[in-house]
């Protein structure tokens, strides 16, 4: 990638940005599989990818967002939460990547990467022992990505995606 990749904390401003980020990536990942049905995507996508969801994000006291940016434009972020585990994640002080996002044109471009060594910097400061995500079962792009980074499969929990309970995996990395 040519541009240089600048990843900050994000701020109360960025709460629209984020929430825009959020739902074009969720739409351009998983809209187009078959699995999931339109009204279940909006469902999920009208709760979770608002500007006020994200401001109730931006102000929780454990939750981090970093943000990806190129020549001042965003292109991607990622949300940690501290205090947060899975019954199949034994850590001590765990910290969860609720979400890792580039929008589709950045997929492939080093943002992931960025933001994931972002993430894991900010896991190590908090003394956090692991860091664990979910990941869908049949997100194969993502999962062979959290491999890269060490991430290996713990367990499962339920994602509900509008009316559909589906299966994630539950991914964890010791740090």
């Amino acid at each position: 990638m040519n541009s240089t990749v600048n990843i900050r904390f994000a701020a109360l401003a960025d709460a629209q940005t984020l929430a825009d980020i959020g739902a074009a990536s969720f739409f351009d990942a998983f809209a187009s599989d078959q699995r999931n049905k339109p009204e279940d995507m909006r469902v999920y996508m009208n709760e979770n990818f608002t500007a006020e969801a994200t401001r109730m994000d931006l102000t929780g006291k454990d939750v981090t967002i970093f943000i990806a940016e190129i020549e001042d434009k965003a292109v991607g972020y990622a949300k940690l939460q501290i205090n947060s585990a899975e019954k199949c994640v034994q850590a001590k002080n765990p910290i969860e990547l609720c979400r890792l996002y580039a929008l589709q044109e950045f997929i492939g471009k080093g943002i992931g990467a960025k933001l994931m060594n972002a993430c894991l910097d900010f896991a190590r400061e908090e003394n956090s022992d692991f860091i664990w995500l979910g990941v869908w079962e049949f997100n194969f792009r993502a999962q062979k990505f959290y491999a890269k980074f060490g991430f290996e499969k713990c367990g499962e929990h339920i994602f509900q995606l509008g009316s559909d309970p589906q299966i994630d995996w539950v991914l964890q990395k010791r740090l």
